[in-house]
C-alpha cells in the first residue's frame, strides 16, 4: 500500500498561516523555519519541501500580505463621491498596516536580508498600487485633483506608509483623536495642494 501523501495543500496552507501569525506576533527576529514547522505540527524538511527554503516561505508570506490587503480593498463599496471613495481606500490601508504592522514591514520595508523581491513580488505590489491609481484617476476625472494619476498614487501611498510607520511606533500622538487629526491634516494638505485651483508644486531647478 502506498504511503499517504504528507505534503498536502492543507499542510501548505497551515504552514503559511502559522508563518504569517508568527511574523505578526514576533517579527522578523523570531521568525525561523524550525519554529514555524514546530507550531504547524510538521517537520523542517517538510517546510523546505513545500517552500524550497526560508526565503521561499517568506516570499509566500509576502504574497499573503498583499492578498489580505487586496481583500480589504475589494470589500470597499463605492459611494459615488470620488474623494470619499479615495479616503476610504486610505483608511483601509491604514487599518491593515496597523492590524499587521510587522507584515506591513515585510511588504514595504524588506526586513529579511535573505529576501529580495523579484518580478512576481513587485507585480503583487503593483496590483495594490493599481487599485489606488484607479481611485485617484476618478478624482482627476471629476476635477478634484490635477496631475498624473500614477504619480499622485505613488506619492499618496508613500505618505500613508510614513504615517502608519509613525502611528505604529507611537510617534503620531497619544490618543485616537490626535492621530486622526494628524492624518486628516496630512492627507487634506496633500489633496488640497493637488486640487486644480490649489497652490500645486512646481520644480525650481
Amino acid at each position: 500500500m502506498p504511503r499517504p501523501k504528507q505534503r498536502t495543500p492543507e499542510l501548505r496552507d497551515r504552514v503559511l498561516q502559522v508563518a504569517v501569525a508568527m511574523l505578526v506576533d514576533q517579527g522578523a527576529e523570531g521568525f525561523t523555519t524550525r519554529r514555524v514547522a514546530e507550531q504547524a505540527r510538521t517537520s523542517t524538511p517538510a517546510v523546505y519541501e513545500l517552500f524550497g527554503d526560508k526565503a521561499g516561505l517568506v516570499r509566500e508570506v509576502f504574497f499573503e500580505g498583499f492578498r489580505r490587503l487586496r481583500q480589504r480593498f475589494d470589500a470597499l463599496a463605492e459611494c459615488g463621491d470620488p474623494r470619499r471613495d479615495l479616503l476610504d481606500v486610505i483608511q483601509a490601508f491604514r487599518g491593515f498596516v496597523l492590524d499587521y504592522p510587522l507584515l506591513g514591514q515585510l511588504m514595504f520595508a524588506r526586513p529579511f536580508a535573505d529576501f529580495d523581491p523579484g518580478p512576481d513580488e513587485r507585480a503583487a505590489g503593483q496590483s495594490t498600487r493599481e487599485f489606488i491609481v484607479t481611485r485617484v484617476r476618478r478624482c482627476v476625472e471629476a476635477g478634484l485633483i490635477a496631475g498624473d494619476a500614477t504619480d499622485v498614487a505613488h506619492v499618496l501611498l508613500a505618505l500613508c506608509q510614513g504615517l502608519t510607520t509613525q502611528e505604529s511606533a507611537g510617534w503620531l500622538g497619544s490618543s485616537r483623536a490626535s492621530m486622526d487629526r494628524r492624518w486628516d491634516l496630512a492627507i487634506g494638505a496633500l489633496l488640497a495642494g493637488l486640487a486644480p485651483d490649489g497652490p500645486g508644486w512646481h520644480p525650481t531647478g
